[in-house]
């Protein structure tokens, strides 16, 4: 045997240089800054995250509590998801935007989040680059970061009501970007990019050769009845054009985790490897039930996007009473709060409200660089009597 002297020391094993680098889970971090909270401004209201305010449709609980008690809904499914759910999802994409979208253009994933993971791994190699809004959705710069790709930021101004400029965009664009992203409703700030923004941004990815991914989780809750955008209109829209959903707000189902990509035949080609890797297939009960919630359910989001739409009011009047506060930007789910000038700066101000109002919101800082001086604050999963108790927790904090 060896000496002890011969014998090599132990050395710990290293992690991911990439997985190191990403931040770690915002949310959390945010909710145990309540942990010191004492109950004394009332009960906690949290603001952290975009979850819905109101239940499942009882008939959707139903369906899925049938299918996943199935022997089909507990095997493997197709690799891009049923096939009944791809029909359904392509005709609702189809009314919403006013084009005929057929099956094969859709994928089913087991989340929003997931899909853009596998997008940005299907469009951008290690040592790429994609090209962000900011402020950011943060798992959006998390799944960059994670697959060693750099999140340019296009930065977005409160003066233009946080709508990014294509202009600037063109100016930022150089050798290894290989997409440009937007979110519409945003998250953080629930701005609202009117379609000929984004039909300028997608001749411009056209030109330079780019990928466009443009993500709609929050599309059910947009005012009025008019397409957000024109888009699913160019008959070559595949070719450059990727589009992502998410079924967890609309259908107030986050916990099942199912989203989807609408792209076109040879990007599907590259992304079903993706897919096939990460994934497998998304999870079968909840595509069984969700094919019929598509069309069954259509009055039931209606009404759902009219509370959406009260809840956001609602909270412009509530902060109407505190004129320090500023709201920069609103809609969607999500309000985009300037701090007042005399007030902390964001991660303070959030951790102070946690800890002393039990009011837990996201510091602007959590969605990228220059946000310093934002709140962002998810709205939609409290009522309006939560909505009415947000102006003078935050007046509290501040004195």
């Amino acid at each position: 045997m060896p000496s002890d002297a011969a014998t090599p020391a132990m050395t710990r094993p290293v992690t991911s240089d990439t997985i190191v680098a990403t931040d770690a889970p915002p949310i959390p971090a945010a909710r145990s800054w309540a942990a010191r909270y004492d109950g004394s401004a009332g009960p906690p209201i949290d603001l952290t995250q975009a979850v819905p305010g109101y239940p499942p449709h009882p008939r959707l609980l139903e369906r899925l509590a049938a299918a996943a008690a199935t022997r089909e809904a507990a095997g493997y499914g197709a690799i891009l998801g049923d096939a009944a759910l791809r029909e359904a999802l392509a005709s609702d994409i189809g009314s919403a935007y006013g084009a005929e979208i057929g099956a094969d253009s859709i994928a089913i994933t087991a989340g929003c989040n997931l899909a853009f993971a596998m997008t940005m791994a299907t469009i951008a190699a290690p040592g790429e680059a994609v090209l962000l809004p900011a402020p950011w959705y943060f798992n959006h710069r998390m799944a960059l970061t994670m697959h060693g790709v750099e999140a340019v930021p296009l930065p977005c101004r409160a003066e233009d009501g946080f709508v990014p400029d294509p202009d600037r965009a063109a100016a930022l664009l150089r050798p290894g970007i290989r997409a440009i992203v937007l979110v519409s409703p945003n998250n953080p700030t629930g701005a609202i990019y009117p379609p000929e923004t984004i039909a300028r941004f997608a001749a411009l990815a056209r030109a330079r050769g780019l990928w466009l991914v443009v993500d709609e989780t929050y599309r059910d809750f947009l005012p009025g009845a008019a397409p957000p955008h024109a888009l699913f209109a160019d008959p070559a829209w595949g070719e450059h054009l990727v589009h992502l959903y998410s079924f967890s707000k609309a259908y107030c189902v986050p916990g099942h985790r199912v989203g989807a990509v609408a792209a076109g035949a040879g990007f599907m080609g590259e992304f079903a490897k993706a897919v096939d890797t990460l994934q497998i297939c998304a999870p079968r009960h909840a595509q069984a039930a969700l094919t019929w919630a598509i069309g069954a359910l259509k009055p039931w989001r209606d009404d759902n996007r009219a509370i959406m739409a009260g809840r956001a009011e609602a909270f412009r009047t509530a902060l109407s009473a505190t004129p320090a506060w500023r709201i920069d930007a609103l809609g969607g789910y999500f309000a985009y709060l300037r701090l007042p000038e005399r007030a902390p700066d964001g991660v303070a101000m959030a951790e102070r409200l946690a800890a002393e109002q039990g009011l837990l919101v996201l510091p602007g800082p959590f969605f990228g660089p220059g946000q310093e001086r934002y709140l962002r604050l998810a709205f939609a999963n409290a009522d309006e009597a939560a909505i009415a108790a947000v102006p003078e927790r935050l007046a509290a904090a501040e004195r």
